[in-house]
């Protein structure tokens, strides 16, 4: 007699138990819903958002330092290692100059600005101060000095990922050098260290519905849907331009790996929708690097790649950046020629290359782009306040994709890739260790409310005692029956 098939609304509550991907999608439309009919509630949600952020970013320099840690040692091979960081570089430089190229292009044929006549005096410029913290971008030079770190806690304590990376290095580069018979204790330990932090990363990620809700009705609560329509033309052109690029992503990631962009955002679609409800990509780091580690990329390759591009990879706000700099000077009417649009690709290059971390850094960037241009007022971003957090989406998938696609890629490379592995997990297919991979990110967690659904759907029938959980003792069987019960509960397939 087959077993019935349970009722839809238990199917619901299950996914909703079990599901990340479906409690982060409610959350989502609940937060829309919140901000755009009690406004003045959901502005006071924001500490959700920002309290989950702060328990991410308490775990992602500990992680990065444990993983490239071990990477090196792992791998054995210093050389190997800074190969990799080299080529990484070279990927990041090709592919944001690729982004900046792309923007120009599609902000001089489609022309957002043109016709809005907008004059520069009469803009609030105090808003972009607010906005920036009175901050400014860091000199190439200062970008490099203070990528050094001062001290090995201060790394930590202001978690400053580029400092961290340096740290971890020169451990990895020292346990390599003394051998495992000097300190044959310390690499276990970072070891179980990391396994700790990717625990906890399973902790917190349950917190995630609950930040991604805050987050986005602080989004519609405070801009409303308004804004939408007064930037339409901007906000389809950037998110067209982003499409665009990623595109070519898929292209480049399958010629040279052979490995579908599609099937891997769909492996990855439960990290995409939090990065996008929270707005950050750092939120999503953690289980990222996981999942990239468990789809075939070594972990020196992980270790350094993904954390070395979320300060030089920043293909989304490239893309934002150079199609707004040609917005706001097509707004003010500024016609920008052939020599001073590359002298913007050339600018950019460099100012965003460090932007992450620091308050404002769009404006900042647009800012001293403005003014090494001394064409566009410099005020004139503050035509960009309305629109910018609406421009998250964009810049948070374009970032993410971007960055992981450099880890496929840079890890093909240098042959640090198991590619039958990584169409194995890309195509859903049960790999060993998989179930231990994803107990570690929190996903697959068993739900003993499940197992009783399940029992009540199932009809009873004789000989179903075992798998209803009332398998009788062997009291008062014959002594062939024994053998045939117990091979029956061996036999029996285990539930996750």
């Amino acid at each position: 007699m087959p077993q019935s098939v349970p009722s839809l609304p238990r199917r619901v509550a299950r996914m909703l138990r079990t599901s990340l991907f479906a409690q982060v999608a409610c959350a989502l439309v609940l937060g829309i819903l919140v901000g755009k009919l009690w406004p003045d509630v959901a502005t006071d949600l924001q500490p959700l958002g920002d309290g989950f952020i702060r328990l991410i970013k308490t775990i992602i320099s500990p992680l990065v330092f444990c993983v490239v840690v071990v990477g090196i040692a792992k791998a054995g091979d210093l050389k190997a290692f800074g190969r990799i960081g080299l080529k990484a570089l070279i990927w990041f430089e090709v592919a944001s100059t690729l982004a900046l190229l792309i923007g120009l292009l599609a902000a001089n044929i489609v022309q957002p600005g043109s016709g809005m006549n907008v004059d520069p005096a009469t803009l609030d410029t105090s808003a972009v101060d607010a906005k920036t913290g009175g901050g400014s971008l860091p000199s190439t030079t200062e970008f490099v000095v203070n990528a050094l770190p001062t001290s090995f806690i201060g790394a930590f304590a202001e978690n400053s990922l580029l400092q961290v990376l340096i740290l971890a290095c020169l451990v990895g580069a020292a346990l390599l050098h003394l051998g495992h018979t000097k300190v044959p204790q310390v690499l276990p330990a970072i070891e179980q260290a990391q396994e700790i932090i990717f625990a906890i990363v399973g902790f917190v990620m349950r917190l995630a519905p609950i930040a991604v809700f805050g987050a986005m009705a602080v989004l519609i609560g405070q801009y409303g849907l308004g804004v939408i329509e007064t930037y339409a033309k901007l906000i389809i052109l950037c998110y067209a331009a982003a499409a665009l690029f990623i595109a070519l992503l898929a292209v480049a990631l399958k010629a040279v790996t052979g490995l579908s962009l599609w099937k891997f955002l769909r492996y990855i679609r439960e990290e995409m929708l939090l990065a996008l409800g929270t707005a950050s990509t750092e939120s999503v780091m953690p289980r990222v690097m996981q999942k990239l580690r468990k789809a075939g990329a070594r972990d020196d390759a992980v270790g350094l790649v993904l954390p070395t591009g979320y300060s030089f990879n920043l293909d989304g706000a490239s893309l934002y950046l150079s199609i707004g700099t040609l917005f706001i000077s097509q707004a003010v009417g500024v016609d920008l020629s052939l020599g001073q649009q590359i002298t913007v690709v050339l600018v950019l290059m460099l100012t965003s290359k460090g932007m992450a971390g620091i308050p404002g850094s769009a404006f900042l960037a647009l800012s001293a782009t403005a003014s090494s241009l001394g064409a566009i007022p410099a005020g004139a971003v503050a035509l960009l306040l309305g629109v910018d957090r609406i421009m998250d989406s964009m810049r948070v998938v374009t970032n993410l994709l971007g960055n992981c696609v450099a880890v496929f890629a840079v890890s093909r490379w240098e042959g640090a890739l198991d590619i039958e592995r990584a169409k194995k997990v890309l195509n859903g297919e049960h790999t060993s260790g998989q179930e231990e991979d994803e107990e570690s990110l929190g996903l697959g967690v068993p739900d003993a409310s499940d197992a009783s659904d399940e029992a009540k759907e199932a009809p009873v029938r004789p000989g179903a005692h075992a798998a209803a959980g009332t398998a009788p003792t062997s009291q008062g069987l014959p002594d062939s029956a024994v053998p045939a019960q117990s091979a029956a509960k061996e036999s029996a397939p285990e539930a996750h």
